[in-house]
């Protein structure tokens, strides 16, 4: 995957890079802010954008939008410390696809690279209800009927699998990912449901009538 990093930390760009250098990821561009970002844009064309939010001359959520503006096939994943709700809301708003905390561990984060590769939206569990409860609150303002959290597809299909029984490798097996996506991809299922572990997980299956997984 072609990647472009925009963060005003040298130190924490070279970090990134290495990293990413080091699982097969090419690094085709790196900008200290978002203004050097729609520059850079002009002359490469990256299959993601790693943007940091607080950032000299240019902000992330400025630069997001206008990328958005100009390039709206650009897939652009908020990479920040901010753990702040209405920065998640903001990104989001701004077309952000993602949204990540640089507190991930380096597995967390390829694994949420993987999930954002197969055309997911990966946002914190611990934040991602409280997006939820804001799209509904909205949906309320507006008329609109409201609708109860859906679970991505991906993450329908794993639930289908745990519900079945089966561990967090044959659930990676059966769907072609690796052990740690699937890992990534229980976590965001039980934070979303607000659910403690496996089990609570399996019950909570069988009373929605979740189908089994692809078999």
């Amino acid at each position: 995957m072609k990647i472009m990093l925009v963060d005003d930390q040298p130190l924490f760009r070279n970090g990134v890079a290495s990293l990413l250098r080091a699982k097969g990821h090419q690094v085709v561009a790196e900008a200290a802010n978002g203004q050097e970002a729609l520059e850079t844009l002009q002359h490469v064309c990256p299959d993601l954008i790693l943007m940091d939010i607080q950032m000299p001359a240019m902000g992330g959520l400025e630069a997001t939008r206008h990328i958005k503006a100009h390039y709206p096939e650009a897939k652009i994943v908020i990479l920040t410390v901010s753990d702040e709700e209405q920065d998640l809301f903001d990104a989001i708003k701004s077309g952000a696809s993602s949204y990540l905390l640089k507190d991930l561990e380096a597995l967390e984060f390829f694994a949420a690279l993987e999930a954002i590769q197969e055309g997911e939206a990966v946002l914190p569990s611990r934040l991602a209800g409280k997006l939820l409860e804001e799209f509904r609150s909205q949906a309320l303002r507006a008329g609109v009927p409201q609708l109860e959290p859906i679970l991505s597809l991906r993450e329908q299909e794993v639930l289908g699998l745990v519900a079945q029984g089966f561990a967090n490798k044959e659930v990676a097996d059966r769907l072609g990912v690796t052990e740690n996506t699937a890992k990534y991809h229980m976590k965001n299922i039980l934070g979303k449901l607000h659910l403690q572990n496996r089990a609570q997980v399996v019950a909570w299956a069988a009373r929605h009538g979740i189908p089994p997984g692809p078999l």
